[in-house]
């Protein structure tokens, strides 16, 4: 994973728990200000173990902590460096989700090595998406699902995420969505 997603994460604690919390969560991994650095890639187990110990401290699941961590990533990304690109790669929910593998080539222009999740509508309909996410790592699933709801925030809709199906490298992501009213 990358800088950027521990940077997040960092944020996240900060905010719900206060920047005590960060440090003892630092102090129990041995990381520090290395493992923040925005472009670095970084092994997978890191974020996982900073992901845990986040959970723990917030007293969460892991797939909850997902949940809530990716839905916090949509309005983090949205005031940070990729805030630029966030506003032209869609106007709504199914046009930003159309897009996404344009805004993770740009992303990986800056970050060579990166590997980079892909997305494709399967279909699209007034108040329907099915959505396939590939990627060569697992288990993120749930992170998925909370980045899916906020997008949904994000365009000012509700609704609901499901699991449509799963393949080895892939998911598909069964989206109903309305208006908020």
């Amino acid at each position: 994973m990358y800088g950027m997603i521990h940077r997040a994460m960092r944020q996240m604690v900060f905010e719900q728990l206060g920047e005590d919390a960060w440090l003892a969560l630092e102090q129990r991994l041995k990381i520090g200000p290395t493992e923040l650095l925005t472009a670095m890639v970084y092994e997978d187990t890191l974020t996982l173990e900073i992901i845990a110990e986040a959970a723990a401290r917030l007293n969460l699941t892991v797939d909850e902590c997902l949940i809530a961590f990716g839905r916090y990533w949509i309005k983090y990304a949205e005031q940070g460096s990729l805030s630029s690109i966030m506003k032209f790669t869609g106007q709504n929910l199914a046009s930003f989700i159309a897009n996404l593998d344009r805004l993770h080539l740009a992303v990986g222009a800056a970050m060579p090595g990166a590997q980079l999740p892909s997305f494709a509508t399967l279909e699209s309909e007034s108040g329907h998406l099915v959505i396939e996410y590939r990627s060569d790592r697992v288990g993120l699933e749930k992170f998925v699902c909370g980045l899916l709801h906020g997008l949904m925030d994000r365009f000012d809709v509700q609704g609901d995420v499901s699991i449509a199906s799963r393949g080895e490298k892939s998911i598909v992501f069964d989206i109903r969505y309305q208006d908020r009213q």
